[in-house]
């Protein structure tokens, strides 16, 4: 990114820019690149062992973990592929399923490090990844921090919503949009995605045949499949793809098969469910799925959520 660049070569930097990136985006290697410039291509930039600058990201456990804990496999997943999905990290770092968040203790280990002296006497930087999973407790520690940080500390946010980043710390930030990567890039990040999607779409599929057919039973089994997925996000991506699928419906519904995309071998399949559902389905769904993802956010049991989701679109089949 050029204003990344310009920043760098100026001197002028903003002491807090918050990076809006899609999912699998490419902020992470702007973020290197940038600090690698802003360090004196440093190679231990490159190398995420440079002792000035901290990663901060989501964990979860019972002991009230902090980043550092899992800086190890962080540091590989981020070496092997800096384009990783948020689901990714949970995987690496060994915390699917569960609830995570940044806390005040992140907040606390935070300011412990930025209270030392700069190892090389340049920047100290922080480098936050997903910060609207920061909770009011973290960002109250570190409001004072981020609004009048020392000079020579720099803040640097990745996140995928940042209307969800807390307003005290967002408004803090000068906002930059990660524009969408190459063709080529892109296309080997959807790859990744779409083999992911694939299973849930098939989940989708067997549920909404379920519904077609009036087998409660059958579609409460596909209910709990859902609620089995190995974590929250992927519950989530369910519900994103489930959508996805609901509009293709309501599109082939209104006779504008144009707008749908759907591929050749799969167009059969979603005219015979255009067919066999009210035209209000689509609708009246994705209200229901809507809370679902609502309800995963707050960390509703997934059985009794997905349970309740099925028999929503049961009764409005």
């Amino acid at each position: 990114m050029n204003a990344l660049h310009q920043m760098a070569v100026s001197g002028h930097v903003p002491h807090a820019l918050l990076l809006h990136e899609d999912d699998g985006g490419g902020a992470f290697p702007l973020v290197l690149h940038f600090l690698e410039e802003l360090y004196g291509g440093s190679p231990r930039v490159r190398k995420l062992i440079h002792p000035d600058i901290h990663f901060v990201f989501p964990v979860a456990g019972p002991d009230k973990p902090v980043s550092l804990q899992f800086i190890g496999p962080f540091r590989e997943l981020l070496l092997e592929n800096p384009y990783f999905f948020e689901n990714e990290l949970y995987a690496a770092i060994g915390i699917e399923g569960k609830q995570s968040n940044i806390s005040v203790q992140e907040a606390r280990s935070v300011l412990d490090r930025l209270s030392l002296s700069a190892v090389e006497g340049g920047w100290r930087t922080v480098v936050m990844y997903l910060p609207e999973k920061m909770n009011m407790q973290a960002g109250n520690a570190l409001l004072k921090m981020v609004e009048e940080p020392p000079v020579g500390t720099l803040f640097l946010l990745i996140t995928h919503a940042p209307e969800k980043v807390l307003t005290t710390i967002s408004s803090r930030c000068l906002h930059l949009r990660v524009q969408p990567l190459s063709p080529e890039a892109e296309e080997e990040v959807h790859a990744r995605e779409a083999a992911g999607d694939a299973v849930l779409a098939d989940l989708f599929h067997d549920l909404l045949n379920a519904l077609v057919e009036k087998d409660l039973l059958g579609a409460l089994e596909t209910g709990e499949a859902v609620a089995a997925l190995d974590s929250r996000e992927r519950q989530k991506a369910f519900c994103r793809v489930a959508a996805r699928d609901l509009r293709t419906l309501f599109l082939l519904q209104q006779n504008l098969p144009a707008l749908t995309h759907v591929k050749a071998d799969e167009e059969d399949y979603y005219r015979r469910m255009a067919a066999a559902l009210k035209p209000a389905f689509p609708r009246l769904a994705l209200s229901c799925l809507d809370r679902a993802l609502l309800l995963i956010e707050r960390n509703v049991n997934q059985k009794i959520l997905f349970a309740d989701m099925v028999n929503q679109l049961y009764i409005r089949i």
